[in-house]
C-alpha cells in the first residue's frame, strides 16, 4: 500500500504519532494510527476473523484527534475486501464543515 501511494505521488504519514493534547499541553502518546492520506483520510488496517467494536472506536479516536473528516478501515482477513472488508466512516471534523 505505501509503495502505491509513492508511486502516484500521493502525501501520506505511516506509523503516524497521534498527539493528545489536554489544558494546552501535548500529552505523550503510544497513539498510531497505521497511514495518515492527505491530511484528511485515516487508514486503519486489520487481518482479523472479525472487526470488532473497539476496531472503530479506534478508528473514530484516531480520526476526532487528528481533525480527520474521513476514515476506512479495511481487514484483509476476507474472501472479497470490496464487499466484505472495507468499512467507511464520516467524521464529526466532516460534518462541522458541511454546516459551515
Amino acid at each position: 500500500m505505501i509503495k502505491e501511494l509513492s508511486l502516484r505521488g500521493i502525501c501520506f504519514v505511516s506509523e503516524l504519532t497521534i498527539p493528545i493534547e489536554y489544558k494546552g499541553l501535548e500529552l505523550e502518546s503510544d497513539l498510531r494510527c497505521d497511514l495518515f492520506i492527505e491530511n484528511c483520510l485515516v487508514l486503519e488496517l486489520k487481518a482479523v476473523d472479525k472487526i470488532l467494536p473497539i476496531h472503530k472506536a479506534q478508528l473514530i479516536s484516531y480520526m476526532n484527534l487528528l481533525e480527520a473528516p474521513m476514515g476506512l478501515l479495511i481487514n484483509f482477513n476476507v474472501g472479497n475486501i470490496f464487499h466484505e472488508g472495507q468499512q467507511t466512516y464520516l467524521g464529526d471534523f466532516y460534518k462541522r464543515l458541511d454546516e459551515e
